[in-house]
């Protein structure tokens, strides 16, 4: 009789139940967030799906950007990721997990609401890395809403800088470095289907980077370069600590029908997909990674 494998069930294969109440400060920072995300540091194996790449990633010091910054390392790719300032340390640590791969990292800090910076950047890995395959733009900003009446335009103002126009600029000073078979993947989020009137302004942006996703997907086919995106559902990272909710961080991501927040390393595969050869017909998608919440 064959073993049985072992498959893992999703329900419990993460952190199960609620969270401590904890708020932080913008930019939220992993060490002050409890439980420490998970993003695939012991868990993630490579295939050597992007040996040789080199990828850029916004906000890639922390959640997402770093399971996604751990995943292409260990396939084989050096990258380069733009975190703000502040986030030093976690960009160090990022950066450690690069190289224990045995690829290069370089640290690109800066605010990504400036158009120079964003242009820097790509320009800054071209330089020090040889050359652009892979863009990631995955750098946001979230606020908790009291309603729309109670939002300041300084904030709606940060909100659409750092998630839209950073988008544009850094995709902007990219494109004429991205060979045929380079990819642009974007962060939106189930916030562009089925927004929560308490981060209205940020699921407005993310439904403009589902626009701006197919839009650009059809201008860069024809040089061969594919463009799609992500849409996390409720992902535990120090994005949400730090959106000033702390009595919803308690059942945070339990309303899913997984029952569950997911983890930043549940995305990675996601990218490392979207980067890959093996979607090389696959353009102009939006990838769901919810918890079975649909879009």
């Amino acid at each position: 009789m064959a073993n049985e494998a072992h498959i893992p069930d999703p329900r419990n294969r993460y952190h199960v139940g609620g969270f401590p109440r904890q708020e932080q400060d913008q930019p939220g920072l992993t060490a002050r967030t409890e439980p420490t995300p998970d993003h695939g540091e012991n868990d993630y194996t490579g295939s050597g799906k992007l040996t040789g790449r080199v990828a850029l990633i916004t906000g890639g010091d922390s959640g997402i950007g770093r399971a996604v910054a751990i995943a292409y390392a260990r396939e084989g790719a050096d990258v380069a990721i733009s975190y703000m300032p502040e986030e030093q340390d976690d960009a160090e640590e990022a950066a450690e997990w690069i190289e224990k791969a045995g690829r290069k990292a370089l640290l690109l800090p800066g605010d990504a609401r400036n158009e120079e910076f964003c242009t820097e950047i790509v320009e800054m890995t071209v330089a020090e890395l040889g050359r652009l395959d892979v863009v990631v733009l995955n750098a946001a900003y979230q606020e908790n809403r009291e309603g729309l009446e109670n939002l300041p335009t300084e904030e709606f103002d940060r909100v659409f800088k750092t998630n839209l126009y950073a988008t544009m600029w850094t995709a902007r000073a990219a494109i004429p470095h991205l060979p045929a078979g380079g990819s642009i993947i974007t962060t939106s989020s189930i916030q562009a289907f089925n927004p929560s009137p308490e981060l209205i302004d940020y699921a407005m942006t993310k439904a403009a980077l589902v626009a701006f996703t197919k839009a650009l997907a059809q201008q860069l086919g024809e040089k061969g370069v594919r463009v799609n995106s992500v849409a996390p559902g409720p992902i535990w990272t120090p994005l949400i600590p730090a959106t000033s909710w702390p009595d919803k961080v308690e059942s945070f991501g339990g309303d899913t029908p997984l029952g569950r927040a997911g983890q930043p390393a549940e995305l990675a595969g996601a990218y490392v997909y979207l980067a890959s050869d093996d979607a090389s017909y696959v353009s102009g998608a939006v990838l769901p990674v919810t918890g079975g919440k649909g879009l």
